[in-house]
């Protein structure tokens, strides 16, 4: 895949006057802006708009730009490259970067680059009580003092509080901007030496990633002492929370680069591919940007292939490609043999990426300008693609468990759900992003008589189990309530179902049990408790429908008049499935033009913050008030984004709404 094109009007280089952030002093601006699909090629052209920036100011003589060092500018790439891949991650939108170069010449004079990413999806809403300056709208924070909580906050941030002066985080409607002001060494003469805080705060950055020094100034003597074990900690705390195989290779390829190693490239073998199937070139790193590209084109032309009795240990392999080119000079043509390792080329080796006995994969490493790669590091790297192959079997089994969990659900719930006479229906169904198949469940089927039913149902638990309830009773409602029978007594009759069957499978367990000689057997049986909202809907004459519904242990139905009213329309009784001798009851009511009926799983009115749930002091009934006249699709996205937005965490339940206008 090719780069990200970086356009020319893309810039917008002025110099102009303007106020500075964080009580920065007044000063002119120099700025440039650049925008990025939320990809994951964007922070590489972040990185290469930076370099460009930086580059461009210093060739038209702007002042300040005297004092860029090439530990400020290292310093600007790093804190672009860890924010705009935030952004990209937790965000996926547009990226806007803005780099602004603010100076102050007053009697001291100062400098400082700011540097902007904003993202167009806020992790959190401004709440109305937070302090905002006068003609302003938006909501900003400065960070405290000293490392953030890597638990709120994650690690690239972290990364950030070290190496710049001040950053925060600005809230305005539908953006969220991270900011960061980096200090400008010396503006009035040649570049002076770092003070302690600067070289503390560089040395700390350097400790966050790895206890390496810089490309320039690599010391492979670091990896005999504490180095190594600190590397392997910190790789295997970064790779182990990623599930998408893609994203552990593009995290272990900045790792590796440049500490490691001058360049890496990564094959993963098809997920289930036959003995000819070809690996994917899924990550080619260069520690010079221009070389990533003819890297990876090499590397395509001629694919690496190990032997297949090659195991974990390293394998010194042709290098693909030589040394970048400098400028008037050329790369091999491709009738031209690659250079053999110990030539004044560099060095390669290649490693196989196992886990659980499997290949998974092939990792290719190089160092240019050497005849080999030093055993301690060449140690180092086969302990870290161990770790990759861990990351890489975690996240394929992920991917399995969520592939076949989604091709469950979709078995599970209707492809369509039926149109209601007189009535307008809207649906939000979002299962929990956990990989595995939820408990929710809806349906609207017509029934004979000219009656419509609707069902909402939430089953105990997620997995299998659930599945296998939400298998039964999906069926048996639409089964018992084609047969004629009335509200309650399709609870019932569904109720005496499922007890039956729980008691089966407790009397098949026991069975279980004694064939093994006593010996206690967990198979995944459980008390298969349902929650359920069923309701009958029948047109009438003049307009309108009488509904007939029942609660059966869910979040009871809310009724919505056009005056902005709301009322409970159901009244609770127990869980299906708990009590055998229950007889359910159910409640009629008509619903007029212009009336609404709002039906929700527990994932809404229990979706929590901090100790706080969405539905406490009728939380649901004051946000479905402000939707009186407004049509069902309308109604359903208002509570779908008053949910979101009561927690800054995605919600950790499946959630369900269905929405009944009546026209």
């Amino acid at each position: 895949m090719a780069p990200i094109p970086l356009q020319r009007d893309q810039r917008d280089t002025v110099q102009r006057p303007g106020t500075a952030r964080a009580g920065y002093a007044h000063g002119p601006r120099l700025a440039s802006r650049t925008s990025l699909p939320g990809i994951p090629l964007a922070p590489s052209a972040a990185r290469r708009f930076v370099r460009a920036a930086l580059a461009e100011w210093t060739g038209i003589g702007v002042p300040a730009a005297v004092g860029f060092s090439d530990r400020l500018a290292d310093d600007a790439v790093t804190v672009t490259n860890e924010l705009v891949t935030n952004a990209v991650v937790h965000a996926g939108t547009t990226v806007d970067l803005v780099l602004r170069l603010e100076e102050d010449g007053g009697d001291e004079p100062s400098a400082a680059l700011v540097l902007e990413v904003t993202d167009h999806h806020p992790a959190r809403p401004v709440g109305a009580d937070e302090q905002r300056e006068p003609g302003r709208t938006e909501t900003e924070t400065e960070a405290p003092a000293g490392l953030p909580d890597p638990a709120e906050y994650g690690r690239g941030l972290q990364l950030v509080a070290t190496l710049a002066e001040s950053w925060g985080i600005t809230y305005r409607t539908g953006l969220k901007t991270v900011w960061a002001r980096l200090p400008v060494d010396d503006w009035s003469g040649p570049p002076a030496p770092p003070d302690q805080d600067s070289l503390r705060r560089g040395l700390r950055a350097a400790e966050i990633l790895a206890p390496a020094a810089r490309r320039t100034e690599r010391d492979d003597a670091v990896w005999d002492g504490r180095g190594a074990p600190a590397f392997l900690a910190e790789a295997s705390d970064l790779l182990a929370g990623q599930l998408d195989e893609d994203l552990v290779a593009a995290i272990a390829g900045q790792l590796l680069v440049p500490r490691l190693a001058d360049w890496c490239a990564i094959w993963l073998e098809a997920e289930g591919g036959g003995p000819g199937a070809e690996p994917r070139l899924a990550r080619v790193w260069h520690s010079d940007e221009a070389g990533t590209e003819p890297l990876r084109t090499a590397l395509e032309r001629e694919p690496l292939r190990l032997p297949a009795g090659v195991g974990s240990g390293p394998v010194l392999v042709p290098v693909p490609w030589p040394t970048h080119p400098a400028a008037g000079e050329s790369t091999h043509p491709a009738t031209e043999e690659p250079p053999q390792p110990g030539g004044r080329d560099g060095a390669a080796l290649a490693f196989r990426i196992t886990a659980a006995g499997r290949a998974l994969g092939t990792v290719l490493v190089g160092r240019e300008g050497v005849a080999q790669v030093p055993d301690a590091v060449a140690s180092l790297v086969e302990d870290f693609v161990r770790r990759l192959g861990l990351a890489v079997g975690a996240a394929r089994a992920y991917t399995r468990q969520a592939t076949i969990s989604r091709i469950l659900q979709r078995g599970l719930l209707p492809s369509k759900v039926a149109e209601i006479p007189g009535v307008t229906s809207a649906l939000v169904y979002e299962p929990s992003d956990d990989g595995v198949v939820g408990g929710d469940f809806y349906d609207i089927f017509p029934c004979p008589g000219d009656r419509w039913c609707f069902v909402l149902g939430d089953v105990q638990g997620s997995g299998p189990e659930a599945a296998v309830v939400t298998g039964l009773a999906r069926p048996w409602l639409r089964l018992l309530s084609r047969e004629g029978f009335g509200v309650g007594e399709v609870l019932d009759r569904l109720n005496r179902l499922l007890l039956d069957d729980a008691m089966e499978a407790a009397e098949a367990a026991a069975l279980m049990v004694a064939a093994a000689g006593g010996r206690q057997l967990h198979d995944g049986s459980q008390s298969r408790f349902l929650s359920l909202l069923y309701g009958e809907v029948v047109p009438l004459p003049g307009g309108g429908v009488r509904c007939t519904v029942a609660s059966a242990g869910h979040p009871l139905p809310l009724l919505l008049r056009p005056d902005g009213s709301v009322r409970p329309a159901a009244e609770p009784q127990v869980l299906l499935g708990v009590v055998e001798d229950v007889a359910y009851e159910s409640q009629v009511f008509d619903l007029a033009p212009g009336d609404t009926l709002l039906c929700v799983t527990d994932g809404v009115t229990e979706r929590r913050s901090g100790p706080l749930m969405f539905d406490d002091g009728d939380g649901l009934a004051r946000v479905l008030a402000g939707c009186a006249g407004l049509p069902a699709e309308a109604t359903a996205d208002r509570i779908r984004r008053a949910v979101h937005a009561f927690a800054e965490r995605p919600p950790d339940d499946d959630v369900a709404l269905l929405v009944l206008h009546a026209d």
